[in-house]
């Protein structure tokens, strides 16, 4: 009995911590159920969230909420992408909200730097802007240490690498990524940064952690 007993203990906690886990969501999703079907993920995010390959996303302690958006938008065309559409097509609402807890739980565990030479620069720009060319300052809407902010959907950028942070500055800039929703904040703002400024303001959010 006294076996039982601890092994009801055991499974109590268990299920207490993965149900707590998203206490602080704003996703109502199962972090057992998101990982259960997270697999595939992995083959490019990373089994831990983390990416190994610096042109796709770090997906670890992402904000669910911006997670969910996203996803849908690839499901269901309003973001192209030929890789991530045909992986999340068959998806449900309620698989994308559980993948979007599960990887929002999981910790960020990359800790590359910024790069020395454009340090400064990117400092400069993503706190203050750049006020001759209309530049909005990044942490405005990002926060000073790029944590975001999950009721606004906007994402946390801290240690996203690099490469992968660019190259989404630019398809905003051409057009080739567009923001969800009629507002067109990001468009707007890289749209007048030159490409030094992308690289520089790239580097210097891989380096916030």
């Amino acid at each position: 009995m006294a076996t039982n007993m601890k092994l009801n203990f055991v499974l109590f906690a268990l299920s207490f911590m993965f149900n707590t886990a998203n206490a602080d969501s704003l996703v109502d999703g199962s972090f057992e159920k998101g990982k259960a079907i997270s697999i595939t993920c992995g083959a490019c995010h990373g089994a831990d969230g983390n990416s190994i390959n610096p042109l796709w996303p770090n997906l670890a302690n992402q904000h669910a909420s911006y997670s969910v958006q996203q996803l849908t938008a690839f499901r269901d065309g309003k973001r192209m992408d030929s890789l991530m559409s045909a992986m999340v097509m068959s998806l449900s609402d309620q698989d994308i909200k559980d993948l979007s807890v599960y990887f929002e739980n999981l910790p960020s565990s990359i800790k590359d730097i910024a790069d020395p030479t454009t340090f400064d620069l990117g400092q400069k720009l993503y706190r203050g802007g750049n006020k001759e060319s209309g530049v909005a300052a990044c942490m405005a809407c990002h926060g000073p240490a790029g944590k975001g902010n999950p009721a606004a959907l906007y994402p946390a950028l801290n240690g996203q690498g690099a490469m992968y942070t660019a190259k989404q500055l630019n398809d905003y800039a051409t057009g080739t990524r567009v923001s969800i929703g009629p507002v067109q904040i990001m468009r707007d703002v890289a749209k007048k940064l030159t490409a030094e400024e992308i690289q520089a303001v790239s580097s210097y959010i891989q380096g916030l952690h």
